[in-house]
């Protein structure tokens, strides 16, 4: 059914907004062996909301049956009724929220994906974006595979399903070891909840314990808002099976060093997570001291950009002396659908989300503090509402290096030649913003903040292509023979 035009215009402007920030593409969460499994992936899939908040899903198992619910939007407005959640029996479920990187958000998308196969019925949630996606799929198709969706993880379904081996297991592996690219899987069959992560631990998945049964989350967060214990972080390259018999670990590829995704820290987790041993705001704090090291500036007041350069912008205040202050207030209560946007609504833009807190600002020599740099769109707007609010000064800077290549492993990055570090100098990005100084954290800064003296290029710790070019796994769809137009298909990842 083809939504009304009004409602086409008012989800293209929300999402223009929304175009300037990066995006994680989902979360995952499973659990084990629980009376309350429905409703406490519920709870875990709300603490994860930041991940993704397309949509959402979950699939149960009550030992003769699957059950599934999936629905577009929030957590909170489609799994808080208990007449739902009473639709969905069983103590084992998994979970996931959805951010779609292109095109329209349609349910069958929505994951849990679901089939029944040879084995039983089989359910997968997938946090990532598998590089070779697309060839894989073209592959299926060709040999008669009949696609329901248009997400690359509907491939696993289908190699499991045409695998030779005679376990579940087996042939669970069978089909991960065909992959390429990031993800961290948590899935269900009759009798085990399997998680996986890839090769290079690129997309993060942990195991908790609630009550006596185990729990995969995508953060830390999740654990803690449902009050279970965080036992460890999934090892990268490994796959844990969950039964009644406990659980068992298996490592199917050859041993490789750890590469996690260094955006997780930067933007990604929720500040209260803790990332392979981390705590997320610990980091965010060190990378504002050291961009204050090496970009210091003399000025009035510290302001961040609500609400992810709030940690970065206190560590900027703390080494530099600067005071730091709310000169940004964000309106957490903006609905998708309140507002048609008008030609008048489309020119306030950003002004929905943020205004302006006069009183810090006004007459003051002025710090942002961003995370990061995208487009520039939405800086070139805040940077004028602090000169529109009296700012006599207005400093940027950006707790990560220059954006400069696109990302492919599920981060939702525009085309490389809408990056705006890949199009301008310095000097280029600073008058496109409008800023009086412009400066960003050095990957050596930011290498620092991790705990590192700085990046050895010959073996960096983390997966940080967007700043450096370097592509840890294969790009197999995008060096072959794919189109645009299907590669925008393939980014309708996990």
């Amino acid at each position: 059914m083809t939504k009304p035009a009004e409602d086409q215009a008012a989800e293209a402007f929300w999402r223009e907004l929304d175009a300037d920030r990066l995006n994680e593409e989902c979360a995952v969460f499973g659990i084990f062996g629980h009376p309350d499994a429905a409703a406490v992936t519920a709870l875990g899939l709300h603490a994860l909301q930041h991940r993704g908040q397309e949509a959402s899903g979950i699939v149960t198992f009550d030992g003769a049956r699957f059950h599934s619910e999936k629905r577009l939007g929030l957590v909170g407005d489609n799994f808080s009724d208990a007449s739902v959640i009473a639709r969905l029996p069983g103590n084992a479920a998994v979970g996931h929220n959805r951010y779609s990187t292109t095109g329209e958000t349609i349910l069958r998308n929505v994951q849990p994906l679901f089939a029944e196969l040879e084995t039983g019925g089989f359910a997968i949630a997938h946090n990532g974006n598998l590089t070779n996606g697309l060839t894989l799929r073209r592959q299926l198709v060709r040999d008669g595979a009949l696609c329901q969706s248009t997400t690359d993880t509907e491939a696993v379904l289908h190699l499991v399903a045409r695998s030779q081996r005679n376990r579940f297991l087996d042939r669970f592996i069978d089909a991960v070891r065909q992959l390429e690219g990031a993800y961290a899987f948590v899935a269900l069959s009759t009798k085990k909840l399997i998680g996986a992560r890839d090769p290079l631990g690129i997309r993060p998945l942990v195991l908790g314990q609630l009550d006596g049964h185990y729990i995969l989350a995508s953060e830390t967060c999740a654990l803690d808002t449902i009050g279970a214990k965080f036992i460890r972080d999934i090892e990268n390259g490994e796959i844990v099976v969950i039964s009644e018999d406990g659980i068992e670990s298996h490592k199917p590829f050859p041993p490789q060093r750890a590469r996690p995704c260094i955006f997780e820290y930067i933007y990604f987790a929720r500040p209260d997570s803790i990332v392979s041993g981390k705590s997320v705001y610990d980091v965010r704090k060190r990378m504002g001291y050291e961009l204050a090291r090496e970009s210091a500036v003399d000025a009035d007041v510290i302001v961040p950009i609500p609400d992810s350069g709030v940690p970065a912008a206190l560590g900027f205040s703390q080494e530099s002396g600067i005071p730091f202050e709310l000169g940004i207030i964000r309106n957490h209560y903006v609905g998708r659908t309140f507002i048609q946007p008008t030609q008048r609504i489309r020119e306030l833009g950003v002004r929905l989300k943020h205004s302006a807190n006069r009183s810090q600002v006004e007459g003051k020599r002025i710090v942002l503090i961003d995370d990061s740099l995208v487009r520039g769109t939405t800086s070139v707007k805040i940077v004028q509402m602090m000169r529109d609010a009296g700012a006599k000064e207005v400093h940027f800077r950006l707790a990560s290096p220059p954006i400069t290549h696109s990302d492919f492993y599920g981060i939702d990055t525009p085309e490389r030649d809408k990056l705006l570090a890949a199009r301008m100098d310095l000097e280029g990005m600073r008058k496109f913003v409008g800023a009086d100084t412009l400066a960003f954290l050095s990957i050596d800064g930011l290498y620092r903040a991790m705990g590192e003296e700085r990046r050895d290029p010959a073996r960096p710790l983390y997966t940080d292509h967007c700043f450096t070019g370097d592509y840890p796994t294969p790009l197999t769809d995008m060096t072959g023979e794919a189109n645009p137009k299907q590669l925008s298909l393939l980014q309708e990842a996990g």
